[in-house]
């Protein structure tokens, strides 16, 4: 309650400093638009695979979260984890469950640097604009399967209250409220607000409790100032405060919910982001400034069964300041450039304990202590205790880039080039402090007695250090063909990269093990070599067309791809009862397929919306040590994403309604393997969705549902101490949506 306080105060705080600045603003005649948008993009989309979705379609289709836009995306795969606590994106092959993204993500120019924080609400969004394949040449080491660019309606173009209410099945509640004013013709602000409450629609039969329930405060201001007539600052500031209940995984055994310790995700983020551009008669140079906090605070039943087995907390705090320095051509005649100077920090304070209760205790310590020798068993003086770690993460990072385009008629050339740097240290410090007894047992007499109290003081002190740097290439070349409207036919090579990273959360399972080895049984671990993972990189090579007719009643594009990868940081699960899970490299994978896209406006008021991705990613190399994987299909990778669409727009015109939109849409996934292995397999489904909206003169109602058929699928798989448990997918919902624009 408290952080949502913070955020209404700050807002306001943001809107009286704002009315400040525009009444001392005279008032003058606007000159052609300056825009702070589009910075890199003007010179990097032609010859990339792209989809871009309009505010129009995010309202229409209900798309309030990254996670909602990837059903429409093809070769774009977020699975639902029953949490907003991470945003594992996949994107053709390319992909990561923890740790740094695979894929980055720019809010009106600003990168997000902690994926953690990209299930957000999508509050007054105009465009998300969604490219596949690296584009790390301009936005560096976490682009590697692509780039998310989100821009949010400017207060310059428009102006009034838009409002939003919504009530959907479990109990969801949503609502929003955003303010735009333009003070005058060079100052303008708009204030936006959102609250969502849901009910859940998972119980946990241990409780009968709801378990997957949500409540989420968010706020933007964004604040436009024409400084001079060639000077443009744009300040957005952003907060949100969220918190959800447990995670609904289902025992894969019993079909069940069914865990008895507390589970909650909580989030509080604060965001802004400073972006000034000087234009100048040949030139445009431009800072884009940010300061991103993220506290988060995680507790879960790991488990995930009514046993006393442990629980895990996580608790961190992270604060990231990045800056990006473009000087970019004017885009006239045949050779246009951008050259840029990037640089970040990031500090990650964390701590991460590992509770083992008494079940846990008896099953994964005592019970292999004992079968080892059995003549002396032990037993836990307390039937609870934490493995306790404590970790400062801190990064820094430059980068130097530029790309050039040569225009020669029809053809037009690009070469874009990076240098990436990166040096990252970790501190850790992991402890435990607890003891057993040891009796002494003689099989002959049945007899036991107390042989000696043995006390456990373990504490693991020390520092790891890694520094990365890259060469990032890009080349492409496209041709524009002589026809009525838009087409042309491209090719590129480039070259992804993601740097390497710690695994802190395997530190439990090195306590583990260090306590284990006082007992004789444990495994021997180098922290260097556990904790560390090393960058992986890729070669990205592709060819593809675009094409638009005059009228753009068409707008279709193809492409076809293959991606070599070295060293693709993996997530897995180690082998037996350890606590942890470990990011490794697999030797080498591979991934080819295509994409495809139309939209065909078959008459002024009906639209089809086709999409088609195709994935075959594989292993070429991946051997743990216990099993070769080498032709394995890579998990979480969806081999088909599929969508279809179409929307009729029926005039009324009468005095209270304008049109009716009917809207019926069909979206397919699958097939997924959900391991190495290829054992466990989520099949191609599909989901039907579809609504009625009324549009009147300054509002619209919406009737809508997702997943009619209420469609049985997986989302998410995973395994615990040898347990397999399943994210169930969303039942059938449905609901209405009432918006004002006035």
């Amino acid at each position: 309650m408290k952080r949502s306080v913070i955020i209404l105060i700050l807002i306001i705080g943001v809107f009286k400093q704002a009315v400040a600045i525009g009444d001392a603003m005279p008032d003058t005649v606007m000159l052609e638009e300056i825009s702070v948008s589009a910075i890199k993009q003007g010179v990097s989309n032609a010859e990339t695979s792209s989809t871009v979705i309009t505010q129009k379609q995010l309202e229409r289709n209900r798309i309030a979260t990254i996670k909602a836009a990837s059903d429409f995306i093809p070769n774009f795969y977020i699975p639902d984890y029953g949490s907003r606590i991470t945003s594992s994106i996949y994107v053709r092959g390319i992909g990561a469950r923890m740790d740094n993204p695979s894929v980055g993500m720019n809010v009106d120019n600003v990168p997000i640097m902690n994926k953690d924080a990209y299930d957000f609400d999508l509050v007054d969004v105009v465009k998300v604009e969604m490219l596949r394949g690296p584009q790390s040449s301009l936005y560096g080491r976490n682009t590697m399967g692509g780039l998310i660019n989100m821009t949010t309606l400017s207060p310059m173009k428009w102006q009034g209250w838009r409002l939003m209410a919504e009530y959907g099945s479990g109990n969801s509640w949503k609502g929003s409220a955003s303010w735009y004013h333009k003070f005058s013709d060079k100052v303008a602000l708009s204030l936006s607000a959102y609250y969502t409450s849901v009910g859940g629609f998972y119980y946990n039969s241990y409780n009968n409790e709801k378990c997957d329930w949500e409540n989420q405060i968010s706020g933007r201001a964004k604040l436009e100032w024409r400084i001079a007539d060639n000077v443009v600052l744009q300040n957005v500031f952003a907060a949100s405060d969220s918190k959800q209940g447990g995670y609904p995984y289902e025992y894969v055994k019993t079909g069940e919910i069914a865990y008895n310790d507390t589970c909650f995700y909580k989030r509080f983020t604060l965001n802004d982001g400073l972006t000034l551009r000087w234009f100048a008669d040949k030139f445009s140079l431009s800072s884009i400034t940010s300061v991103q906090y993220i506290d988060d605070n995680m507790t879960l039943d790991q488990d995930f069964l009514p046993l006393e087995y442990f629980t895990l907390t996580q608790a961190k705090k992270e604060l990231a300041l990045t800056e990006d320095i473009v000087v970019k051509g004017n885009n006239t005649g045949k050779y246009n450039w951008l050259v840029g100077v990037f640089g970040f920090y990031k500090n990650l304070d964390m701590i991460a304990p590992v509770t083992f209760k008494d079940y846990g205790i008896s099953q994964l310590i005592e019970k292999h202590r004992n079968e080892a020798n059995p003549h002396y068993p032990i037993e836990w003086i307390t039937r609870e205790f934490p493995l306790n770690s404590e970790f400062i993460n801190k990064t820094y990072g430059t980068a130097l880039y530029h790309q050039s385009s040569l225009n020669l008629g029809r053809w037009n050339f690009k070469l874009g080039l990076r240098f990436d740097y990166e040096y990252a240290t970790l501190n850790y410090h992991s402890y435990c402090n607890t003891g057993y007894n040891v009796y002494h047992y003689e099989p002959e007499s049945a007899e036991q007695e107390l042989y000696k109290y043995v006390s456990v003081d373990i504490s693991e002190k020390g520092k790891l250090d890694n520094s990365f740097f890259e060469v990032l290439p890009k080349i492409s070349v496209s041709y524009n063909f002589d026809v009525a409207g838009n087409a042309n036919l491209y090719a590129s090579a480039t070259k992804g990269y993601k740097a390497g990273g710690f695994n802190t959360q395997m530190f439990s399972d090195f306590l583990q093990q260090s306590l284990m080895g006082m007992m004789g049984i444990g495994a021997d671990y180098d922290v260097e070599d556990i904790i560390t993972y090393e960058p992986e990189e890729s070669w990205n090579y592709e060819i593809g067309a675009h094409y638009s007719t005059q009228d753009n009643k068409i707008i279709a594009d193809a492409s076809l791809f293959y991606i070599d990868c070295r060293n693709q940081q993996m997530t897995v699960f180690p082998d037996g009862t350890t606590t942890g899970r470990i990011m490794t490299n697999a030797g080498k994978t591979r991934s080819f397929g295509m994409e495809a896209s139309v939209k065909y406006s078959i008459l002024s008021n009906l639209l089809l919306n086709l999409s088609y991705g195709y994935t075959n990613a594989k292993f070429v190399e991946f051997d743990n040590g216990k099993e070769n994987f080498a032709g394995n299909y890579l998990p979480y990778v969806p081999q088909h994403t599929a969508f279809a669409g179409m929307t009729y727009n029926m005039a009324v015109n009468t005095n209270w309604l304008k049109e009716v939109v009917f809207d019926v849409n069909v979206r397919g996934v699958g097939k997924i393997f959900w391991d190495e292995a290829n054992e466990n397999i989520q099949n191609f489904y599909a989901l039907l969705g579809g609504s009625v909206t009324l549009d009147f003169d300054i509002c619209s109602l919406q009737i809508w549902g997702r997943n009619i058929t209420n469609t049985n699928y997986s989302t998410f798989y995973f395994v615990s101490i040898g347990n397999e448990f399943l994210q169930r997918g969303k039942p059938a919902t449905f609901g209405a949506t009432l918006r004002f624009n006035i």
